[in-house]
């Protein structure tokens, strides 16, 4: 096994949340009265916390409409919004069987607020495959690299012993910034090529070409 801790991203990496995250992003923009947002700009913010997600998209939108935005939102996402998210194909065999190995320690680091997370723990039985996690509320948003450092420090593992996965540039440069492996997924929203500046140890077109990798 390369190493005692690996670390995942969540939406676009583990499960494909994508197209619900665009479909309610778009929405509520419409509702806060911001405009239409094209598909490619908000899967461009997939990874960034929701207020860095929303100055992103949103140069210059004031507090208010901005607040306004980031409840309609979560209102969509939560139970406005029926497209499905599931797990990508593999991974939850592929989660099961590095859990397996009592040696080893998972966690998790998303843009996700900790509510968000835990829910979809709670909905899809997937918490208990992890030891620790992190979210963007809670610390600093991607691609600053506290939430890493956290992870760190909460688990007692080295830098040269831990892995970030993730399908975006702010995954891989949170990495880079510590010195850490990093593996890039192309199966979420960053192009390969915008993955590969940062120079990833490996990048995997399928989860279970990832799971493979890590398991070996």
């Amino acid at each position: 096994m390369r190493y005692r801790l690996m670390i995942f991203d969540w939406d676009g990496t583990l499960m494909d949340s994508v197209a619900r995250i665009v479909s309610c992003m778009q929405a509520a923009s419409r509702e806060a009265g911001w405009g239409e947002l094209e598909d490619a700009a908000v899967r461009n913010i997939i990874g960034l916390g929701l207020p860095e997600a929303i100055a992103t998209l949103c140069p210059g939108i004031d507090t208010e409409r901005a607040e306004l935005l980031r409840a309609r939102y979560a209102y969509h996402f939560v139970e406005g919004d029926v497209t499905p998210m599931r797990f990508y194909p593999g991974v939850e065999e592929g989660l099961e069987r590095l859990r397996a190995n009592p040696t080893l320690r998972l966690a998790v680091a998303t843009g996700k607020s900790r509510r968000g997370l835990e829910r979809i723990f709670r909905e899809s039985n997937s918490g208990r495959w992890f030891h620790a996690s992190r979210t963007a509320d809670e610390t600093r948003s991607k691609p600053h690299p506290r939430m890493l450092e956290e992870l760190l420090a909460e688990l007692d593992i080295g830098v040269a012993e831990a892995v970030m996965v993730g399908d975006t540039e702010y995954d891989m440069e949170m990495a880079r910034a510590l010195g850490m492996d990093r593996v890039a997924v192309t199966y979420g929203v960053h192009a390969p090529q915008r993955l590969a500046i940062s120079r990833p140890v490996f990048t995997a077109e399928r989860a279970a070409d990832l799971f493979d990798w890590l398991h070996a």
